[in-house]
């Protein structure tokens, strides 16, 4: 058995500092893209018509191309501005730098999808609740902070947390755009790297693969946990669980 162990063991020592910058990528891009989808789908239902236009072109050309298209075009869009923008400002090492640019443009396509996901929960809070607190009197605010908010984020969570799995599997594609510095490699560089050493593909990229699952199995229960939460009022209290399609 030891033939078997040793070199997955010696793998996920050695892909376990390349997983931090998968992971990195994801923390550092969520609560941005997050709170920009929120916007991003109140703007689209939006009484101002350039405001709604704006975000549902938005959210049109990031859903429907594909992500690793626009890493290709913001990335050369950074560097076609770097002489003539970001060189003058002196920020050119922080705008161009993998550690960021691979951030950034990851909430803008989080925005967009987590904006549709809110838009459609959006849609689903009870009129007659939104109603009644307008009736009594409530701002727009007040009707957003007690009513509309509390039901829409409950309704979407679920189909967020599936949104932040996929946003984490994203970052397995940064890097085939992005320059790699010195060696912040993340999992698919470093596992590329092991098999360019003994072209065993199974093993490293297998090992590789069990990082992405085990980390996409701490975010399904951390957001099952939140989504108890948000739910423990409700008389039959629903979670977030695995169930395979042919149970039914």
């Amino acid at each position: 058995m030891d033939w078997f162990l040793e070199p997955v063991l010696k793998d996920l020592a050695l892909l376990a500092r390349p997983a931090l910058f998968n992971i990195y990528f994801a923390a550092a891009s969520i609560p941005i893209g997050f709170v920009a989808a929120v916007f991003m789908a109140l703007g689209k239902d939006s009484a101002n018509p350039l405001i709604s236009r704006f975000c549902r072109a938005y959210i049109y050309v990031f859903r429907g191309s594909p992500f690793f298209i626009q890493l290709f075009m913001v990335y050369s869009l950074a560097l076609a501005l770097n002489l003539s923008v970001w060189k003058p400002l002196g920020i050119d090492w922080l705008v161009l730098h993998p550690l960021f640019m691979g951030p950034a443009i990851l909430a803008l396509n989080t925005t967009a999808y987590g904006a549709e996901i809110f838009h459609g929960a959006l849609h689903t809070v009870p009129k007659g609740e939104v109603e009644a607190a307008r009736a009594f009197g409530m701002s727009w605010g007040q009707q957003f902070r007690s009513v509309i908010w509390p039901h829409m984020i409950r309704i979407a969570w679920p189909a967020y947390t599936n949104e932040v799995v996929f946003l984490f599997h994203a970052t397995a594609l940064v890097y085939f755009t992005l320059p790699v510095i010195d060696d912040q490699k993340d999992l698919m560089n470093k596992a590329g790297e092991l098999f360019q050493k003994d072209y065993n593909a199974f093993l490293h990229f297998s090992v590789a693969a069990l990082y992405f699952l085990l980390v996409s199995l701490a975010i399904f229960y951390v957001f099952g946990l939140i989504y108890r939460q948000m739910t423990r009022h409700m008389p039959q209290r629903e979670s977030l669980r695995f169930k395979p399609r042919w149970l039914g």
